[in-house]
């Protein structure tokens, strides 16, 4: 298939992809493979032939099914074009999914903005609110009985409202994280060459965030967890987003292990399925950061 075919291949898949926003269920898959063709298509072709295949589409997304499709695929427009960007200047893979996030995380929260702002919706009111009508909801069916109180209707709005940022930062990960993948074997197929990750082997975090964990555990131990401050939001948020970058480094350092040992590949991958189901496991990460661990099993 010539280069063209292929530029049509991806912007049927695009149109695809934007039409089926409304399909409950599949939207989910929609969402978070959509930024794949984009990808494909800013890092293979020219600016002006980009733009060229992308209007088209949207039109005819648009005279479909509305314009819905046009808002989510505006929202993934811009983490896609970064990706291509870094796809084209060959940036490490470090900073090229740093980037994506950080696009995506601003986006959301520039919307969050404009809808606050402009439209006058406060999203994360909204949320609180149903949250509040569904506990009374339950309450008042008498499903709940005498052990659902008004304080713990109120204890589980600040908990989920004091996740979102973890949620937010998390979910911003996994876009990037499948969008690189897909579209970097996409693009392998078509003869570009896009640098991937390292092999799990080599996972290390810089040692300086092992700095930054020890600090905000101090400081959690003199902030009161339930005070609704800005600071406690933000403890209750980085506490697990850092616990969970050193399950990540400690499954590379198992998967290091079984590299210099020649464990069985199967090894590696149960261990790091049991580190992620139990999150104190992380500080064999943190030990792994914070010291040359490795070297002693390095072979001479």
């Amino acid at each position: 298939m010539k280069t063209g075919g292929k530029s049509i291949m991806w912007s049927v898949t695009a149109l695809l992809l934007l039409v089926s926003i409304g399909v409950p269920l599949l939207n989910v898959l929609t969402v978070t493979l959509l930024m794949v063709p984009y990808v494909v298509l800013y890092t293979t072709l020219s600016k002006k032939v980009f733009a060229a295949h992308l209007i088209p589409v949207w039109l005819i997304a648009y005279f479909i099914v509305g314009p819905a499709p046009l808002i989510v695929g505006l929202f993934f427009l811009v983490p896609a074009i970064v990706m291509g960007h870094y796809y084209r200047s060959d940036k490490p893979v470090r900073a090229r999914m740093t980037a994506v996030m950080i696009s995506i995380v601003g986006i959301i929260l520039l919307e969050l903005f404009i809808f606050d702002v402009v439209l006058d919706l406060s999203v994360i009111g909204a949320l609180q609110d149903q949250l509040r009508a569904a506990a009374n909801q339950v309450a008042e069916q008498g499903v709940s009985g005498e052990l659902w109180t008004s304080e713990m209707t109120d204890q589980l709005v600040n908990a989920t409202v004091q996740v979102i940022p973890q949620a937010l930062l998390l979910s911003a990960f996994m876009l990037t994280a499948v969008a690189q993948y897909i579209s970097r074997k996409v693009l392998a197929s078509q003869g570009v060459q896009v640098k991937g990750l390292p092999p799990a082997h080599e996972w290390r975090v810089p040692r300086i965030l092992v700095t930054y964990y020890l600090i905000v555990l101090v400081i959690q131990l003199f902030v009161p967890a339930n005070d609704g401050s800005f600071m406690a939001t933000a403890l209750f948020n980085l506490v697990p987003l850092l616990r969970f970058v050193f399950t990540v480094q400690a499954i590379g350092f198992f998967f290091f292990l079984a590299h210099q040992k020649r464990w069985p590949k199967g090894v590696p991958v149960i261990i790091g399925v049991l580190l992620l189901l139990f999150p104190p496991l992380s500080l064999i990460g943190v030990l792994d950061a914070a010291f040359p661990i490795r070297k002693s099993f390095q072979k001479p």
